[in-house]
């Protein structure tokens, strides 16, 4: 019986991560597309606000989250400015950015800054 507890364990750990809007790869927090997440120092911790809009928005895409999607451990759910919804993680929202041509791309790290990868 001991035998299969770890495996239960691990079976549940990972339904449980497979229903994060984000996972951790190479160091980095990763969309489900595996492309790179950033945080913007603008943003404020917990606020439950974005400070990226508009023009923002369009170099810096919000990882979005669908109505129906609730807070979940360290990833929250927060209303933006236009009423869409996206995911935070610690807090802080995550972006994507518009540069970055393929999974593992990080050239948004240090834009400006005030852009960096999530971890």
């Amino acid at each position: 019986m001991k035998r299969f507890i770890p495996l239960v364990l691990a079976l549940a750990t990972s339904a449980a991560f497979a229903d994060a809007p984000a996972k951790m790869q190479g160091g980095m927090l990763v969309g489900s597309n595996g492309m790179t997440l950033y945080v913007f120092d603008k943003d404020e911790a917990g606020s439950g606000k974005s400070m990226c809009n508009g023009k923002c928005a369009e170099n810096w895409p919000p990882l979005a989250a669908a109505e129906s999607d609730k807070t979940s451990g360290d990833f929250a759910v927060i209303a933006r400015e236009d009423g869409k919804k996206q995911w935070a993680f610690k807090g802080k929202p995550l972006y994507f950015w518009s540069k970055d041509q393929k999974p593992g791309d990080t050239t948004g790290e240090g834009f400006n800054n005030v852009w960096h990868v999530a971890k």
